[in-house]
């Protein structure tokens, strides 16, 4: 067969071979079937070991925890080629702007230093020569005239100078607060304008090195693709905005992130995690109860639900062994009807079906 053929060619040497059984015996160990998505999840795993993606499913794996077809669904999501090349592309344009903004105020303030002690060296010459002169007595400035001068070009040179530094002090600081806007903005979702993943993560080891008490919820929209079928995108992007501001309002004075797609991670500090269910339950309970209708017609849009895991963090553990754990409560929770939060503690292990 043309396609048995095509496979052959492509396994033919020891390498190409030796990479075949290592994608076998990945997917055997996994428990996960033979399928073209599963494939190429795992060839990518092991032709690209420096990925994002591989690091990710070695961080889920490192205390034997099995990959799911959801995680490969969700980490394809979020490290997908397309994604990533043009989030790539995004924040390569955006730094290099910034680097070239930088790069030119750096050298201007090179410049003006530059300038700056030639002037002063040559004033400082100035000084000497007159100081002598006038010490001698040769060529020195008659009188009083001669200290006006002196001191009159003293002043315009000094004025020169504290122009030219309030000139660069804006400068520095108008750098100072388009570096701020760079930094806020690699840590921010652009659709949602919640804080993401990156985000996430710095305020989890923030906290884990203060000792602060954590619990962490992984919250996703019930039956967003029908929606983003159906109504199509721009209506979804309305839809996780909704969502957002939902979660951000109800879970005021903790971290929510968009974390990926149509999935949200929230970081509780130093609340129980019967108190931060509570929230939890809060913010479904608003979410559920709102009526929300298309924007061109008013025409109900219908139901709109989130389902959520939440699970304390237990010291010294990993957001990702948190995260991934709350993620399998979340998927319980769908999995037992969807609309609700599902709460837990030890670690789930393969609780997935």
């Amino acid at each position: 067969m043309r396609i048995a053929r095509a496979i052959r060619s492509e396994m033919e040497g020891e390498e190409g071979q030796a990479l075949f059984e290592r994608i076998g015996a990945f997917l055997l160990d996994q428990r996960l079937a033979p399928t073209p998505t599963n494939y190429a999840f795992v060839h990518r795993l092991f032709t690209e070991p420096d990925d994002a993606l591989a690091r990710a499913v070695e961080l889920i794996t490192e205390r034997g925890v099995r990959i799911t077809p959801r995680d490969i669904q969700t980490l394809t999501a979020d490290h997908g080629p397309e994604e990533s090349q043009q989030c790539h592309v995004d924040l390569k344009a955006r730094a290099e702007g910034l680097v070239a903004r930088t790069q030119m105020q750096v050298e201007g303030f090179a410049d003006m230093v530059t300038a700056m002690r030639a002037e002063t060296a040559d004033f400082g010459r100035d000084l000497a020569a007159s100081a002598e002169a006038m010490s001698t007595g040769s060529d020195a400035p008659k009188g009083s005239d001669g200290v006006v001068r002196i001191t009159a070009a003293m002043l315009d040179r000094i004025r020169v100078a504290e122009e030219k530094l309030e000139s660069t002090t804006r400068e520095a600081n108008d750098l100072r607060e388009k570096l701020e806007e760079a930094r806020d903005n690699a840590r921010r979702d652009p659709l949602t304008q919640l804080p993401n993943r990156r985000a996430f993560e710095e305020a989890f080891a923030a906290q884990e090195a203060s000792g602060g008490r954590m619990c962490v919820a992984v919250c996703d929209i019930d039956h967003f693709k029908s929606v983003n079928d159906r109504f199509g995108h721009a209506v979804g992007d309305r839809v996780l905005r909704v969502i957002a501001d939902a979660l951000s309002e109800c879970c005021r004075g903790h971290l929510v992130t968009r974390y990926g797609g149509e999935e949200f991670a929230i970081l509780f500090t130093n609340v129980p995690i019967e108190t931060a269910r509570a929230v939890l339950e809060h913010a479904r309970g608003t979410v559920q109860t709102k009526r929300y209708k298309l924007r061109d017609n008013d025409a109900p849009l219908g139901e709109i639900t989130f389902s959520a895991g939440l699970t304390p963090v237990e010291p010294g553990e990993m957001h990702q062994t948190a995260f991934h754990r709350a993620d399998r409560l979340l998927y319980l929770a769908k999995n037992e009807g969807r609309n609700q939060v599902k709460m837990g503690i030890s670690d789930l292990g393969n609780s997935r079906r």
